[in-house]
């Protein structure tokens, strides 16, 4: 009968493929390797994903259980090693992911800036007359001074004289903003 078997001689018939054998050490154990597992981890999800873990990397751990000490005792050992390795790995996780987050509240940061300007700008032109506001929305969509004389019907020259202007006009309405 399965149940006098006793652990060890389970583990090396599970060595030797032995499936049914595998199965009974696994449902022996799987309670004890999981409490060991919470305690290492100290949270339940942690503690299941390593006893998954462990239970996945068992049938080929199981090759290096010499009968040398308790099936217990070994589990326990392959149970710490596992947290340990999990352990190093988060921190090497951690490690290489700190300052992401600085860089990415920076990130947030700018874009916020950048934003509240375009809508300040856009607030702004509102105020401009209508030829000053179309050229400069003319030229901050990337055209060139010709390019927008040409759709004004104005000369090249008028139209660095409207983009003065309306810098002129921008930069004193930020500066009453911010006194």
């Amino acid at each position: 009968m399965r149940m006098k078997t006793s652990d060890e001689d389970l583990a090396l018939a599970a060595q030797n493929g032995d499936e049914q054998a595998f199965a009974s050490l696994l449902a022996r154990q799987y309670d004890r390797l999981f409490r060991l597992c919470f305690r290492l981890t100290g949270t339940q999800h942690d503690a299941e994903d390593l006893t998954q873990d462990i239970c996945a990397a068992l049938p080929a751990k199981l090759a290096s259980y010499k009968r040398q000490s308790k099936l217990t005792t070994w589990l326990y050992r392959v149970a710490v090693n596992a947290a340990h390795d999990r352990r190093r790995k988060h921190a090497s996780h951690t490690k290489a992911a700190d300052g992401w987050g600085d860089w990415e509240i920076n990130r947030q940061a700018v874009l916020s800036e950048t934003a509240d300007r375009a809508d300040w700008l856009i607030t702004a032109m509102n105020a401009l007359s209508d030829d000053l506001r179309d050229t400069l929305a003319l030229v901050l969509d990337d055209m060139t001074h010709a390019e927008a004389a040409d759709i004004l019907g104005i000369s090249e020259g008028t139209v660095s004289w409207r983009l003065s202007e309306a810098r002129k006009y921008l930069k004193s309405l930020k500066e009453k903003e911010d006194v």
